[in-house]
C-alpha cells in the first residue's frame, strides 16, 4: 500500500443573509461543490453570540470554534446524540493493543469533499501537528500523555503513550484535539488560514462549508459522502448566524427569523422564553463552569506566601450563593470545588477550605498573617461577548462582596473575546474570567486541562517559567490511569484538596446548564456530554 507523504502548505429580511458568501466555494456554473448535496425546503437557520477564533483545529480551543469543528471534520471517536461515551466516527475500532499502544482501525474508503483520501497518514499528521504547533489558544495541553504516532498501514494508526492505561485518551481523540484534517492543505508547522481551508474544501465530517464570513455567517451544506457516527443528515443545509449581542439573538427566535436560537441568552431572557408558547426551550445537564483565574506571575503580593494569602481570601470573601441567585435566576448553582460534586470523584473541597458563605474575619486573618497591606488592589479583568452579558452584572457582584469587606480596592475592566482570549495567555490579566464546557463527561477534564504542565491556562501555575507542581502532575497521572473506579474516585478528592488548600490556581464559582431556544417545528435537538449542538439531527417540520 502507498501512504499519503504530503505535508504541504496551503496554495490554495434573511433572504438577503442566505445569499451572502465570504469565501464562496459554489462551482462556476452554479451547481454546489463535489460531494455535497442540498435542497431548499428544510434548511436550519441558528443564531448564537459565540465567536470563533479559527476552524484550524491546532489553534482553537474554545467553544465558539469546536462548534463549527464538530460539523465539518471527521474524528476517530465522537460524541454523538444520544450517548455519554464517545463511539465511532472516522474509527472502525479503536483498543489497547499494549498498556501503552492505542490503536486505531479507520473506515476504508473515507475520502474529504476535494476528492483527497483520508488515511492513517492524515490521522498521524493531525496530532501531530498540534503538538508541533503548540498554538496558546490550542489544545495541545490535552495530549499530555501522548508520546509519539505510528502509522502501521493504510488505515491503522497507533499512539503510543508514555504512561499505560489512560482512561481517559478515548475521550480526548473526541475532544479538540480530534479533527482529522487533509495533510494536503494544512500546513505542518503553522495554522492555516480559515477562508484556504474553505476554499480547499477540506472537510469530511457531515457537512461541508458553501459560504464563510468569519463571525458573521456561515452557510453549511450536507457532505453526501459523509460516514461516520451522525448518520445521514436530517435537514437540507444550515445557516448560522452569528448576533452581536443577546438581544437581538432573542428579538430573532422570537419573530421566527432564526429557527435556534443557540449561545448565549441572558438568564432572564432564558426566563422569559420558557413562558412563550411560541418557542421550545431545550436544556442540557450542567458540565459548564465559570471561574476565576490566578496569574501566578502578575497577581497581587510580593511572595508565594502572600499570593497565595490574596487567593485565599478572596475565596473566603466570594458569595457564590448570591451569584446563582440574583445574577442567574437558579440557572446556575454554587460551585465549590474544581469537579462539579455530582460527577464522580466531585467534591466541595473549595467550599470545605475557605466556607460556603462569606467570611471577612477569615479573609482578614489570611491577608494578615502573610503581611500584606489592606486594601489590597485587585485589577480583574471579563469578558461580556463570550461568556454572555450576564458577566457584567456577575462581576460586579464580586467587586462589590470584595469591597464590602474593606480588604480589597477592586478595578473591574472588559474586553473584547477575540482579543481577551490572547492577551490572558500573554500576562495582561492578573486576576480574570474563564468559562469552560466540558471537552468529555469525566472529571479528569476539570483537571487535567487547568492543572498540568503546559496547561491551556498559560498562568505560571506548574510551569517550567513558574511554579511547578511536582504533587499535583503525580496525582494527575494517578487518576488518570487508575483502572479502580473506587480508588480513582479517592484519587480525585485528594488531587482537589491539594489544589485547593496548598495552590488554589483558580476559584470555582457557578456550574450551570446549557439552553438552546428553538420554534415549534424544530427537532432533533441534543446539547451533548460536551454541550455542544450537532446540526446533522436537527430537523424542520
Amino acid at each position: 500500500m502507498t501512504l499519503k507523504k504530503g505535508m504541504a502548505a496551503v496554495a490554495l429580511g434573511l433572504s438577503a443573509i442566505l445569499a451572502l458568501s465570504g469565501c464562496g466555494s459554489t462551482d462556476e456554473d452554479g451547481t454546489t461543490p463535489s460531494g455535497t448535496a442540498t435542497t431548499a425546503t428544510d434548511s436550519i437557520i441558528v443564531g448564537t453570540t459565540d465567536k470563533a477564533i479559527t476552524i484550524d483545529p491546532a489553534g482553537a480551543y474554545d467553544h465558539g470554534s469546536f462548534s463549527i469543528e464538530i460539523q465539518v471534520y471527521q474524528f476517530l471517536y465522537t460524541f454523538a446524540p444520544g450517548t455519554k461515551a464517545p463511539v465511532p466516527d472516522a474509527a472502525e475500532s479503536c483498543e489497547f493493543t499494549a498498556p501503552t499502544v492505542f490503536t486505531c482501525k479507520i473506515k476504508p474508503g473515507l475520502k474529504y469533499a476535494n476528492g483527497h483520501a483520508l488515511t492513517a497518514s492524515d490521522v498521524k499528521f493531525s496530532y501531530d501537528r498540534v503538538v508541533a504547533i503548540d498554538d496558546p489558544q490550542g489544545p495541545a495541553s490535552l495530549l499530555t500523555n501522548l508520546d509519539s504516532i505510528t502509522v502501521v498501514d493504510e488505515l491503522t494508526v497507533a499512539f503510543n503513550l508514555k504512561e499505560a492505561n489512560d482512561q481517559t485518551f478515548v475521550q480526548v481523540i473526541a475532544t479538540n484535539t480530534g479533527p482529522i484534517v487533509d495533510e494536503e492543505v494544512f500546513s505542518a508547522t503553522a495554522l492555516t488560514p480559515d477562508n484556504d481551508i474553505v476554499a480547499a474544501n477540506a472537510f469530511s465530517g457531515p457537512y461541508t462549508i458553501k459560504s464563510y464570513s468569519f463571525n458573521e455567517l456561515i452557510e453549511y451544506l450536507p457532505y453526501a459522502d459523509y460516514n461516520g457516527a451522525h448518520g445521514q443528515v436530517a435537514n437540507s443545509g444550515v445557516t448560522l448566524k452569528t448576533f452581536t449581542d443577546a438581544t437581538n439573538l432573542k428579538l430573532s427566535i422570537e419573530n421566527a427569523e432564526i429557527d435556534v436560537a443557540y449561545r448565549s441568552l441572558t438568564p432572564t431572557d432564558v426566563e422569559t422564553l420558557q413562558a412563550n408558547p411560541k418557542v421550545k426551550v431545550w436544556q442540557a445537564n450542567g458540565g459548564e463552569i465559570r471561574y476565576i483565574v490566578w496569574n501566578f506571575d502578575t497577581q497581587p503580593g510580593d511572595t508565594p506566601e502572600q499570593k497565595l494569602a490574596v487567593r485565599q481570601a478572596v475565596a473566603s470573601l466570594i458569595d457564590r450563593d448570591a451569584l446563582a441567585r440574583d445574577v442567574y435566576k437558579g440557572q446556575y448553582s454554587p460551585l465549590y470545588s474544581f469537579v462539579p460534586k455530582d460527577y464522580p470523584g466531585g467534591t466541595t473541597a473549595v467550599g470545605d477550605a475557605y466556607g460556603t458563605q462569606p467570611d471577612p474575619v477569615k479573609a482578614a486573618a489570611f491577608l494578615t498573617d502573610a503581611g500584606v497591606a489592606t486594601p489590597v488592589v485587585l485589577n480583574l479583568q471579563y469578558n461580556g461577548d463570550h461568556y454572555g452579558s450576564s458577566s457584567d452584572q456577575e462581576y460586579g457582584l464580586i467587586k462589590q462582596q470584595l469591597e464590602a469587606s474593606g480588604l480589597f480596592t477592586v478595578n473591574l475592566q472588559q474586553t473584547e473575546w477575540t482579543t481577551y482570549s490572547k492577551e490572558r495567555r500573554a500576562d495582561a490579566y492578573p486576576v480574570y474570567q474563564l468559562g469552560w464546557f466540558p471537552d468529555f463527561p469525566d472529571a479528569d477534564n476539570y483537571l487535567n486541562p487547568f492543572f498540568s504542565v503546559g496547561n491551556f491556562l498559560g498562568n505560571h501555575f506548574n510551569a517550567e517559567d513558574g511554579l511547578l507542581a511536582e504533587d499535583v502532575t503525580a496525582l494527575l497521572v494517578s487518576e488518570a490511569t487508575e483502572v479502580d473506579p473506587t480508588k480513582r474516585a479517592a484519587t480525585l478528592g485528594e488531587l482537589q484538596k491539594l489544589l485547593a488548600e496548598k495552590y488554589l490556581p483558580t476559584i470555582p464559582l457557578l456550574n450551570g446548564s446549557q439552553w438552546a431556544v428553538s420554534g415549534t417545528n424544530i427537532d432533533g435537538i441534543d446539547l451533548g456530554p460536551s454541550e455542544n449542538l450537532p446540526y446533522a439531527e436537527i430537523t424542520k417540520k
